[in-house]
């Protein structure tokens, strides 16, 4: 494989994470008020050549009654990237979520 194109594929790649993340900031989970990325409930976005863009990630608790709205509002966000044409989302409890994975600035908000 040519080494520029390469070069382009990765850039492309980190380009698209970069969207992904900035997409799903819009994501506001309704019971806290706060987005998903800041929340720490995103632990990974995998875009892959095919368009299909591999979401890692868990809940605040199981059995959450939203799941179906977040896996909606998700894919919806990521969409809207130009290299995601469709959305996986693999959904793990381990490592499991507590409120250090919050961001700094969503702690301020919160007061926490």
């Amino acid at each position: 494989m040519d080494v520029a194109m390469t070069k382009q594929a990765a850039l492309t790649r980190k380009e698209t994470i970069t969207q992904g993340y900035t997409a799903l900031k819009t994501v506001i989970d309704p019971e806290i008020g706060i987005d998903l990325v800041n929340l720490g409930l995103i632990y990974d976005l995998e875009p892959q050549v095919s368009g299909v863009c591999v979401v890692t990630m868990t809940l605040t608790v199981m059995g959450c009654p939203l799941t179906d709205y977040l896996y909606t509002q998700i894919s919806e966000a990521l969409l809207t990237v130009d290299e995601i044409s469709r959305v996986e989302i693999n959904l793990v409890w381990d490592p499991i979520w507590t409120i250090d994975r919050i961001s700094d600035e969503a702690k301020m908000e919160l007061g926490i």
